[in-house]
């Protein structure tokens, strides 16, 4: 795995950790019983994003560290993931010979 791709792996891992953390503890407005007249009663009114941006960081990070772990051990490859056998066999994947 290079640096773009393990760059790229841990950005996807931290936004889709971020999109599962961010409504734990969520008050809206309607929890908090005081409504803004204009604004829809399930807007936030306590987020904690700082306190959740740092949960996040080291979720992801641990989630990162065990997928790398795995792509660079050779445990799981790109072959393990063709399900329907496009890539052919080794050696093969850009040769119309094989």
């Amino acid at each position: 795995m290079g640096i773009t791709s393990a760059i790229v792996l841990y950005a996807v891992i931290w936004w889709l950790t971020l999109l599962c953390v961010v409504p734990i503890k969520l008050r809206t407005q309607a929890d908090m019983g005081k409504v803004t007249p204009g604004t829809q009663s399930g807007a936030p009114e306590v987020h904690n994003l700082k306190p959740k941006l740092w949960i996040t960081t080291g979720i992801s990070t641990v989630l990162f560290a065990i997928a790398a772990g795995l792509i660079l051990s050779g445990w799981i490859s790109v072959r393990d993931l063709d399900l329907f056998h496009r890539m052919g066999p080794d050696g093969c994947l850009y040769s119309s010979t094989c």
